[in-house]
């Protein structure tokens, strides 16, 4: 019921070890200049009590993401107001492209990822988390996911 992605659609491997470059599982720097921080839109699934999420990365501007990272372990943190985002995350399956979509970062309890929440545009990314998804659905982004991941391999 959920798929992520490992890193921003902007991080390049060649990154990997540079001294003003970070990713790990939640949070990401590139040249001392980009910020993300990695969270979940989430997907009501109609009919049941399931939710679908996607692991995506959103861009936070210098100062959002150092108050992220400094309450990033401090309990209470959830009552910190959203920060702006950029989505930096494509998701193929969604046409127009999921990159540069607006969204609202809301922080959750200690050792709960992030919701993202998308501006509510027509954007289908959009549509879907205000309204949801069938099942049928879920099985259809789970057999495009698995198609591009076979793509990739190739």
């Amino acid at each position: 019921m959920n798929y992520t992605a490992d890193a921003p659609a902007v991080w390049d491997p060649s990154f990997t070890g540079a001294d003003d470059c970070l990713l790990c599982s939640d949070q990401c720097v590139i040249r001392a200049e980009h910020y993300f921080v990695k969270g979940l839109i989430e997907i009501p699934v109609i009919g049941s009590d399931e939710v679908f999420s996607w692991g995506v990365w959103v861009s936070l501007s210098r100062d959002n993401f150092s108050r992220a990272a400094d309450l990033w372990d401090t309990p209470g943190r959830e009552s910190e107001k959203p920060y702006f985002g950029w989505l930096t995350t494509d998701l193929p399956l969604y046409s127009p492209t999921t990159l540069n979509l607006k969204t609202h970062v809301h922080t959750r309890p200690v050792g709960e990822r992030p919701y993202v929440e998308l501006e509510p545009t027509d954007h289908p990314l959009a549509v879907e988390q205000r309204t949801g998804i069938t099942l049928d659905r879920v099985r259809e982004i789970a057999a495009a996911v698995r198609h591009f991941d076979d793509s990739e391999q190739r």
